[in-house]
């Protein structure tokens, strides 16, 4: 066998990537690929075709062709056993087999070829092989950075102890009134000062500020060992440059967002009595049915940023009969609460904190009743004699809900290339690096309560557990709404904004 080129390229013979294991100039592999799709014969079976001069192996993927391009006299059956291996290896780093994701991932794409074949001959290595050569992963390196960290942190332990103990020097010789000794074996105070001066700025920069007092022995000439902050100020000036030029710059000492300001974008129009309605679900269902745990926490928060609304009251209107646990936050009327469902402080003469979000009220329900399920999903895998033909169903219990951005990610077995797509409602989406198929419903409600996907694949029935699922509501699950705010003082009605949002903590079927 001699194997002249292995490209990828489109139905009109544009290469996307291609890669020649003998000398062959640019111009020479274009002309190739541009006349391979005029000699396929439509309506035939044949996965080659052949010229005076080569023959071409492909086999289609989807919108593209994975194309050998060989020598004549060369083995066929070994040519389609290599061109097999080649489609093998292009969904390991592609997720979806489209032009932009080939020229994405085309160097990661180019070693693989290589190690399959070498000088135009194939060599014996499986898709695994081919995987862990790529990655070239070193224990030798590994055990190298390990050694070479550890002696980082023995170095840098060693710096602040050495630290800590000129400036107990320093301290103790201020104290006593003494003249400051110089630490150091160089023979020069001058340079000892520096060298301490630099040490000690090191212990600075760490995370416990020591209290920092004037150094009694100052360094001749300049030195930069004590200019401290100038890094930082750059830093800050290059910063306010970006936003002034209207960049949106990242906090990383912020504290993360919550997910559900990650899922729902906040309102628009945000009054000065601004409630948040926040629950997430946490749930396991078994493959063949039965509801083993679920879980919704739900909160109401409060913020307030005028004071002249501070002393108000909400009224709850709770209609929900699933047996929620409630639990208001123990500055709140519990009295009040239970008898009249109205949230308010224990002192009325009291005003809600301002600029805070205060958690007013919260509930949970714990439940194992499979009807209460807000999303069932059945998957049936059955086995074929080619692999596996799945079919997996989804359907809305809870008629008020509707969710949106709701993917159903589905494991798939690797190396075994993409799945074949039957029916489907909604759209798809093969991750071949991380082994998912990811089933992508932009709404799910009332009006769109069940779908389907049926996708065959080579596998066992166990490959495509556990499923997860993930989406984002502007409905609440439990029936929970803050219906009016009025001051405490009378019954007048305030204005107030409130936003809505429930989401996934955990939902798998095992």
């Amino acid at each position: 066998m001699v194997l002249l080129a292995a490209a990828v390229c489109t139905k009109a013979g544009k290469a996307i990537v291609s890669r020649q294991f003998v000398e062959m100039t640019r111009t020479r592999i274009e002309g190739l690929l541009a006349a391979f799709p005029k000699l396929m014969n439509t309506g035939k079976q044949h996965t080659f075709v052949e010229t005076d001069s080569v023959r071409y192996v492909y086999q289609p993927l989807e919108k593209l062709y994975m194309v050998l391009i060989t020598t004549k006299n060369s083995n066929i059956l070994e040519d389609l056993e290599t061109l097999r291996l080649f489609s093998r290896v292009i969904p390991e780093y592609c997720r979806v087999l489209e032009e932009s994701e080939i020229s994405e991932h085309c160097f990661d794409l180019i070693f693989a070829f290589d190690e399959i074949v070498a000088l135009g001959y194939r060599e014996n290595v499986n898709l695994a092989q081919i995987r862990t050569f790529t990655e070239m992963d070193s224990h030798e390196e590994k055990v190298f950075r390990a050694v070479r960290e550890t002696q980082e942190r023995e170095a840098k332990a060693e710096m602040r102890r050495k630290a800590k103990e000129l400036q107990q020097a320093r301290r103790d010789a201020e104290r006593s009134g003494k003249k400051v000794p110089a630490f150091g074996g160089f023979g020069s105070a001058g340079m000892t000062s520096v060298s301490s001066g630099s040490i000690i700025s090191d212990t600075i920069i760490e995370p416990e500020k020591p209290k920092m007092t004037p150094a009694a022995v100052r360094p001749s000439g300049p030195s930069k060992a004590l200019k401290l902050g100038a890094k930082g100020k750059e830093v800050d000036n290059f910063v306010d440059k970006l936003k002034s030029e209207g960049e949106t710059i990242m906090s990383n000492t912020g504290k993360r967002s919550s997910d559900v300001s990650k899922a729902l974008p906040p309102p628009v129009n945000v009054e000065s009595v601004h409630l948040r309605v926040e629950e997430k679900i946490s749930l396991t269902c078994g493959r063949d049915g039965g509801l083993q745990n679920m879980e919704v926490l739900g909160m109401i928060t409060l913020r307030v940023t005028d004071d002249k609304h501070g002393r108000i009251r909400l009224i709850v209107n709770n209609n929900d009969n699933k047996g929620l646990q409630l639990q208001t936050h123990p500055n709140v009327d519990k009295k009040l609460f239970t008898a009249d469902s109205v949230i308010g402080l224990k002192n009325p003469e009291k005003s809600f904190p301002l600029n805070n979000d205060v958690g007013v009220l919260k509930w949970r329900l714990q439940t194992t009743d499979e009807s209460l399920i807000p999303l069932t999903i059945n998957c049936w895998p059955s086995e074929s004699g080619a692999g596996c033909d799945v079919n997996i169903e989804y359907e809305l219990q809870e008629d008020s809900l509707e969710l949106n951005d709701v993917v159903i990610s589905i494991p798939v077995p690797s190396g075994v290339g993409a799945p074949l797509i039957g029916d489907l409602d909604g759209e798809y989406k093969h991750d071949g690096r991380r082994s998912l198929l990811e089933w992508c419903l932009p709404v799910i409600d009332a009006n769109n309560k069940t779908g389907s996907l049926e996708f065959s694949i080579a596998g066992q029935p166990n490959d495509f557990f556990p499923i997860n699922v993930s989406f984002v509501s502007k409905r609440n699950y439990c029936d929970i709404q803050v219906t009016k705010a009025t001051y405490v003082d009378g019954d007048g009605p305030v204005r107030f904004s409130s936003e809505t949002s429930f989401v996934v903590d955990k939902y798998e079927i095992l």
